[in-house]
């Protein structure tokens, strides 16, 4: 398994559960200190940085990029795939699209977290899904042309509620034949959602590719009540070989997390 670390350079998510809010330099030079493998860029455009930086970047500090984020087309601009409004979520599609261009250049996927949205009134539950999926299809396949997948991030009943456990949005995926769409279990929402983080993971297995690491706090592991240990011995029973991503509260600050989350991934 690989390490990441979230690289956050969108103002409106200061408070949100990103490690390093500090220039791009800066945030790869600690990344690379604290021994982390990949970082995990969270932008506010995909025009925000030129890919010749990020891979300038990448070359001096020996750091790949693990995925991109797209939750600042929430945060800032409002937007959302399953919006009411058609011209809204053309233009969630859009940015994201852009994101999934910006990540596929650099080999990395793109995540989709908070820019699902929600089901409502104004648009009814099996509707709102119709929307994710359409979406979903399209993006994924502009994702294949970079030969990376794209990521969908299941998030808990406070933040969402089209998906919150693994499994569904496992047979979500399965029922639209989405196969170059790969789940991200954050062990965080999971702990609010599944009976068993254990079974979960086991059960929904194949259609893991990523992995959010944090403690039932949003904490690093270590610092709230997860069984992290049996956790890690899970996946490598497993076979898993992709990223334990740090996307956690920069608490008690963004190196003492940093340094606790690299000693949580070992057994």
């Amino acid at each position: 398994m690989k390490t990441a670390v979230t690289l956050c350079r969108v103002a409106e998510a200061a408070a949100g559960p990103f490690v390093f809010h500090d220039s791009l330099p800066e945030g790869f030079a600690k990344a690379a200190a604290h021994g982390f493998d990949a970082v995990e860029l969270f932008l506010p455009s995909a025009d925000a940085v030129s890919v010749a930086e990020i891979q300038q970047l990448q070359k001096h500090h020996g750091l790949a990029v693990a995925a991109v984020g797209t939750g600042a087309g929430m945060v800032k601009h409002g937007l959302s795939l399953t919006d009411a409004d058609p011209a809204t979520r053309q233009k969630a599609l859009e940015f994201i699209l852009a994101l999934v261009d910006f990540g596929g250049t650099l080999g990395a996927p793109a995540i989709l977290g908070s820019m699902q949205g929600r089901s409502s009134a104004a648009v009814p539950h099996d509707v709102a899904l119709g929307y994710l999926a359409d979406a979903l299809k399209v993006i994924s396949a502009r994702a294949a042309t970079h030969g990376v997948k794209f990521i969908y991030e299941p998030l808990n009943r406070y933040e969402t509620n089209l998906f919150n456990r693994i499994g569904d949005a496992a047979a979500f995926l399965d029922k639209h034949r989405l196969t170059n769409v790969t789940l991200l279990a954050d062990l965080f929402h999971m702990n609010i959602e599944e009976a068993s983080l254990e079974q979960a993971l086991a059960e929904n297995f194949s259609s893991i590719g990523h992995i959010h690491f944090a403690d039932s706090n949003r904490r690093a592991m270590g610092f709230g009540h997860t069984e992290s240990k049996a956790l890690l011995l899970l996946l490598h029973q497993l076979g898993y070989e992709g990223y334990l991503s740090a996307e956690i509260l920069p608490l008690p600050s963004a190196d003492e997390a940093a340094a606790q989350f690299i000693l949580s991934t070992h057994l």
